[in-house]
């Protein structure tokens, strides 16, 4: 496979096409006009106002509703098994510091604490308000931004794995109801997935893992499902959520024929909606969405077209961009966006096209635009430190590596099992060493990023590098893989589409009917969620 960049669409003919056009006029991105979220302890969504006016020096935040808390005290997420969705347990502030945050520090030590604890009361005034539609919002003049110094993990891959605890049951109730990937959420709390019954389920980290013990635990349930009235594209968490502030514990998620829903990760009850339109005013579905690390902007994939919503302003109203016009541009349909996490400046989009653009703002400027994936790009990811962006693609059997500081270089490939069109998802640990990934046929991939890559052959457009450790993780399809972001775990998850195979002549009698003669006797099916141990 031969590496591209180019400006064009994807006809130019392929001998042509081994150079970057870089455009020489690129704007020094710094747009501080933007609507930012009031402080780092809410998310602010839906005006129930929104006729109402509001000057540019004195915007008005509205605050979702939160919540009721009882006589000051914080409400932790669900952690008993089988508890429905609202439902959130009697468990002390104390409790849930100790078994979601490994180490919280403020400025003034324990006076932290107290400040989280005082605002129980605040926070039912806020809900009680914003149900009367007047438009309010937090004030943080007396409290310290919480700043969270989670440990590095150390992983041990010299050996296999150990599976700590799963969820089969859970989607086992129907034989077709695989999984479509799974995700840590940003305090590692709590694990979200996604499934072909059209359902967002919440698996409660169990608190056994805080303390060292990871034997004998129980199977995974879920303490929330959301459910969408179509297939889920996409689906991510709120970058800034914490489980010790209720109001930033949120998600979104596009589906089929749908606006983008943000879903409270503590009720399962829908906060509210960013609606796109097209040229006919009717509601266009998102195919991919991703917040930037503040969490004020919500990027979200179209046809050939990039919509920015503000987090603080849900509704129709965004910024629409362009990504082919005038015959030049990234074409096809936004499969997948990134946001650097080291400049949030710059943005990646890949697309069905089987291309990348990277992207940079504050007018979502075109750098560059990248060919090289055999099937549509599927998924990007930006490496912690931004220097580089991974792209893996469907029916493509290699996950590329591009060098962002020099555009159209592939650093190396990493190959995988991928033979159809199903998404499968690969996760970067949190230092960027490690890079995770299933396959086709149930085995789990695991490559050091600071490694050496060696060609594979002569021939080879780019080196290849081996990974470090597999393991068959499951007997099907894993689609889903994610590290936590600072303990030694692993989550993964399986499944896929299957169709029924015709029955042999000697196992049937001739007067059945068609609907009898198909039989999925010999197909295997592993629709599960599994959290493995990677620690010593």
């Amino acid at each position: 496979m031969d590496p591209k960049v180019s400006n064009e669409e994807k006809g130019q003919p392929k001998d042509s096409v081994d150079k970057v056009e870089l455009d020489p006029e690129v704007e020094n991105p710094a747009d501080d006009s933007c609507v930012l979220v009031a402080d780092d302890s809410c998310i602010l969504v839906e005006d129930s106002s929104q006729s109402q006016d509001s000057s540019v020096d004195e915007t008005v935040h509205v605050l979702p509703e939160t919540p009721d808390s009882d006589g000051g005290q914080d409400q932790g997420r669900p952690p008993q098994e089988g508890m429905g969705v609202g439902d959130t347990g009697d468990r002390s502030l104390e409790q849930e510091q100790m078994t979601i945050q490994p180490d919280v520090t403020t400025s003034e030590g324990k006076e932290g604490l107290s400040q989280v604890e005082q605002t129980g009361d605040s926070l039912q005034e806020i809900s009680q308000l914003s149900e009367e539609g007047v438009q309010v919002q937090l004030s943080s003049e007396n409290q310290e931004p919480m700043e969270y110094d989670y440990p590095t993990p150390v992983f041990d891959f010299s050996k296999a794995p150990v599976q700590v605890t799963g969820a089969t049951t859970e989607f086992g109730e129907f034989s077709s109801n695989f999984l479509k990937g799974c995700k840590w959420s940003p305090d590692g709390s709590c694990i979200l997935t996604n499934s072909d019954d059209n359902t967002l389920r919440l698996f409660n980290l169990p608190v056994q893992l805080y303390q060292g013990q990871a034997e004998g635990l129980e199977e995974l349930t879920s303490v929330l499902q959301m459910r969408e009235g179509e297939t889920i594209y996409d689906y991510c968490w709120y970058p800034r959520m914490t489980s010790l502030q209720p109001e930033t514990c949120c998600l979104v998620s596009t589906c089929k024929d749908n606006p983008i829903h943000l879903w409270d990760a503590f009720t399962g009850q829908l906060r509210c909606t960013y609606k796109a339109y097209d040229h006919v005013d009717e509601v266009v579905a998102a195919h991919s969405l991703t917040f930037n690390p503040e969490g004020n902007k919500l990027y979200c994939g179209f046809n050939k077209t990039v919509r920015i919503f503000e987090t603080n302003r849900p509704g129709r109203e965004c910024e629409t961009r362009k990504t082919y016009a005038n015959k030049t541009g990234q074409g096809g349909i936004i499969s997948c966006i990134d946001v650097s996490p080291e400049n949030p400046d710059i943005y990646a989009c890949g697309s069905y096209s089987k291309s990348v653009g990277v992207y940079t703002e504050p007018k979502g400027k075109l750098l560059f635009h990248l060919q090289g994936q055999q099937g549509g790009v599927t998924q990007v990811m930006f490496s912690p430190d931004g220097n580089r962006l991974y792209s893996g693609g469907r029916k493509d059997p290699e996950i590329l590596c591009w060098d962002m500081r020099n555009p159209g270089a592939v650093l190396f490939s990493l190959k995988r099992e991928v033979v159809t069109n199903q998404r499968m998802y690969f996760h970067i640990s949190s230092t960027g060493q490690y890079l995770v990934s299933g396959g086709q046929g149930g085995v789990i991939s695991v490559w050091d990023t600071t490694l050496t890559p060696e060609p594979e052959n002569s021939t080879s457009a780019e080196p290849v590098l081996q990974p470090v450790l597999t393991w068959r993780g499951h007997n099907d399809a894993v689609n889903g893989v994610s590290i936590h972001p600072f303990a030694t775990l692993l989550a993964t998850a399986s499944g896929q589409r299957k169709f029924r195979l015709p029955m042999d002549s000697s196992e049937s009698d001739t007067d059945e009917s068609d609907e009898e003669l198909m039989s999925d006797r010999h197909l295997t099916r592993d629709n599960s969620l599994r959290v493995w141990s990677l620690s010593a």
